[in-house]
């Protein structure tokens, strides 16, 4: 018995022996693989090729010549003065023709207009320039002119001079559309009636008009001139035109 725990002694040390060796020599390779291999020379690859930079263009001041030049913070630097510069005063209206009277002989109206108080006055249509104005309508209530472009529209009454100056002008020119927008009047008495027969104020187109209570029959000739009694919508019309 004795004899066989003895062999199983010695069994298992030489198993226990044989298995240190075995991990010994285990050790012993992976160590040499270790070292094989942490001293293996690695060959050096060549480096990748890197394309060169681009050369840069020399610094200009010219390139940078709108930043100096708009600085919001300093005013002085931008080139471009601005002058500042005033509209022109508007220009003066000239003082408004002075009216004398509206004839209408059937061909449409024909006012009698001065360019100024002290001119001499005349007949004008629409159309026509009465100095710097030019005659665009009018009627028995108003009259519009145009001038630089623009529009007058005035009422007769606005026109007329008041100041006193040539006041029987504008009565006797407008006697004649007086008498066409009024019937006739009664009979002048006798210290109205004038010595002769006689043409009034010169209205122009060579016509005259016809003095207030002139009762001399038509078709008397004066100087010249015949005068003309016709009958129209509102009453008579009353001239004096050149005797034919």
């Amino acid at each position: 018995m004795k004899r066989k725990l003895l062999l199983l002694n010695l069994a298992l040390v030489a198993l226990a022996a044989a298995g240190i060796w075995q991990l010994r020599s285990s050790w012993q390779v992976e160590k040499r693989r270790e070292q094989a291999t942490l001293h293996k020379a690695v060959k050096a690859l060549p480096p990748p090729a890197v394309a060169p930079l681009a050369t840069l263009p020399p610094v200009r001041p010219a390139d940078y010549l709108d930043i100096a030049q708009k600085d919001l913070f300093t005013r002085d630097r931008n080139p471009t003065v601005v002058v500042e510069t005033k509209a022109p005063p508007p220009k003066p209206m000239p003082p408004l023709p002075v009216f004398h009277g509206v004839l209408n002989l059937g061909d449409g109206p024909t006012v009698i207009l001065s360019e100024k108080k002290t001119s001499p006055h005349r007949d004008f249509r629409p159309g026509e320039k009465v100095g710097e104005f030019t005659l665009v309508a009018v009627n028995s209530d108003e009259i519009v002119l145009e001038w630089d472009g623009k529009q007058i529209r005035k009422r007769l009454e606005e026109l007329e001079d008041r100041s006193g100056a040539g006041t029987s002008a504008p009565a006797a020119a407008s006697t004649a559309n007086e008498s066409a927008a009024a019937p006739p009047p009664p009979p002048p008495a006798a210290s109205q009636i004038p010595a002769k027969a006689e043409p009034g104020v010169d209205i122009g187109r060579g016509l005259h008009a016809c003095v207030a209570g002139d009762t001399s029959p038509g078709g008397t000739v004066v100087n010249g001139l015949k005068k003309v009694v016709e009958p129209g919508m509102f009453g008579q019309q009353c001239w004096w035109e050149p005797a034919k």
